[in-house]
């Protein structure tokens, strides 16, 4: 890593860890994405909701026009594999009553036993999958 290169990974955590601060300051609701979307999808139509999807796509296409190299734009993986892979991320985000921001984030900050042991299980699980691709030949 080059010098200096640590900063923007140290402020890019810090804006997460307050915009969860705040969504829990502000609106006592916990900052999990899958939450957030997850009730628009299911009829909550509240405009924070909407906002807060809003600005992480906003987000992500000013960054794709700020720093074009950090957004790949060919992947090696099919439509159909991806579209596979997201929604099997979906499901695991209802099994798991939230996903890593809301359990990684969110949960460990508040010290939630449950949100410490969905992480280390994420984390495991994305461990073992990479390994068994690997091992089976394909790549990540």
């Amino acid at each position: 890593m080059g010098e200096g290169a640590w900063i923007a990974p140290l402020a890019g955590g810090a804006l997460i860890g307050a915009a969860a601060a705040l969504m829990m300051g502000l609106h006592g609701r916990i900052a999990g994405i899958s939450g957030v979307l997850g009730g628009i999808l299911t009829g909550d139509r509240a405009l924070w909701r909407g906002l807060f999807v809003g600005g992480l796509v906003a987000g992500g296409l000013l960054m794709s026009q700020l720093m074009p190299s950090a957004f790949p734009s060919e992947s090696s993986r099919s439509m159909a594999a991806l579209i596979v892979a997201g929604l099997a991320v979906g499901v695991g985000t209802r099994m798991g009553n939230g996903c890593t921001s809301g359990h990684g984030v969110c949960g460990i900050a508040r010290g939630s036993r449950r949100s410490i042991v969905a992480t280390v299980t994420f984390i495991a699980t994305g461990a073992l999958t990479v390994w068994v691709v690997g091992a089976l030949g394909g790549h990540v």
